[in-house]
């Protein structure tokens, strides 16, 4: 996870609408690719040219252009020029550190939000930044790398099966919604058992390295529900919203999305609760076992205190001491001690002390 505000240091002093890319610096060439269909078309290619991506925006069919990399400033700005994009939604889509969010715009609807993956080896959680904006009949995906994680929502538009060819813009835009929204369940089923077994360690074995791990793991907690908690507010909105953008019939699907949404958030919320219990359990079994440490030590203090008193009681060198010139005095005193000590460990074992 990259730290809050990272290199937002070079936008000081700049005006608004100034693009400045702020994330991972990349090598790589932006990949543009292109989706075009309806009914009974379908179109696929790669986008060579930037500028001819602008002849898809006022089209009959549905146009899903597809970015693959936000840090050529220059082809976004050109994109942005084309489909007449406000220049604040220009500078969010560079700046990869936007909390997940929706504005409204005259023709068009700008939505970020947060694709979460995690690395069970690493105990991981990596965060992309996903840029939509939909219009009446184009959808614009920006992606910070150069991945395909829409790949299931691609193969359904080219098999034709299912309701995408039948529906407009907005219903892709529900769908691709809807595929970050399901990887979030993935995410939160791979970070729970992650968790369960770090509860078995706490109660097995406490050490500085499982403590260390469950406060890693309560910063991840935290930066999911402030990546998945804002997405509520951008799907109850485009519920509630009346737009000439988003269909009713769309609206559906998206209060499905919505409920979604709110297992993802009660999920992480158990988490996070889980975790924070957990911690409890950790200092009260780091408690428990200082309190065994202390019982074993007190009780072998308190048995070794009347030995300790005739040891020093015959340690004294007095001339006059009886016992000193007795044959079998020491015997009789070692004796003595030995039932002092048993006679106090079975004393303890049945109160149950130890």
């Amino acid at each position: 996870m990259r730290l809050p505000g990272k290199r937002r240091s070079r936008k000081v002093g700049l005006s608004p609408g100034t693009m400045v890319h702020i994330g991972e610096r990349r090598a790589e060439k932006v990949r543009i690719s292109l989706l075009d269909y309806k009914e009974d078309h379908f179109e696929e290619k790669t986008i060579l040219v930037p500028s001819d991506a602008g002849t898809y925006r006022d089209t009959k069919t549905v146009s899903w252009l597809n970015i693959n990399g936000i840090h050529d400033v220059g082809i976004i700005e050109e994109i942005g020029r084309m489909y007449n994009l406000h220049p604040l939604t220009l500078e969010d889509i560079v700046n990869t550190e936007q909390r997940p969010k929706l504005e409204e715009f005259d023709d068009y609807l700008f939505i970020v939000l947060k694709f979460l993956s995690f690395d069970e080896k690493k105990e991981a959680l990596d965060s992309e930044q996903i840029s939509i904006v939909l219009g009446k009949n184009y959808v614009i995906s920006f992606q910070e790398r150069d991945s395909d994680m829409f790949q299931s929502v691609r193969e359904r538009i080219r098999s034709g099966k299912g309701r995408m060819r039948t529906h407009g813009a907005d219903y892709l835009a529900y769908a691709l919604i809807d595929s970050i929204v399901d990887s979030y369940f993935l995410v939160l089923e791979r970070f729970g058992d992650k968790i369960g077994d770090l509860e078995d360690d706490i109660l097995e074995n406490p050490s500085e390295k499982v403590i260390e791990r469950l406060h890693h793991f309560k910063r991840i907690a935290i930066f999911l529900r402030k990546s998945v908690w804002p997405l509520r507010e951008v799907l109850s909105f485009l519920d509630r919203q009346e737009s000439k953008i988003i269909s009713k019939a769309t609206k559906i699907f998206l209060r499905d999305v919505y409920d979604h949404t709110i297992q993802v958030i009660d999920t992480v919320e158990s988490l996070r609760d889980l975790l924070a219990s957990m911690i409890e359990i950790y200092l009260s079994n780091i408690s428990n076992r200082l309190n065994s440490v202390m019982k074993t030590l007190t009780i072998i203090a308190t048995i070794f205190m009347p030995l300790t008193f005739i040891t020093g009681l015959y340690g004294m060198n007095f001339e006059i001491m009886p016992e000193l010139r007795w044959g079998g005095g020491y015997y009789v005193v070692l004796g003595m001690m030995f039932l002092i000590s048993s006679g106090m460990i079975l004393i303890f074992k049945r109160k149950g002390w130890m």
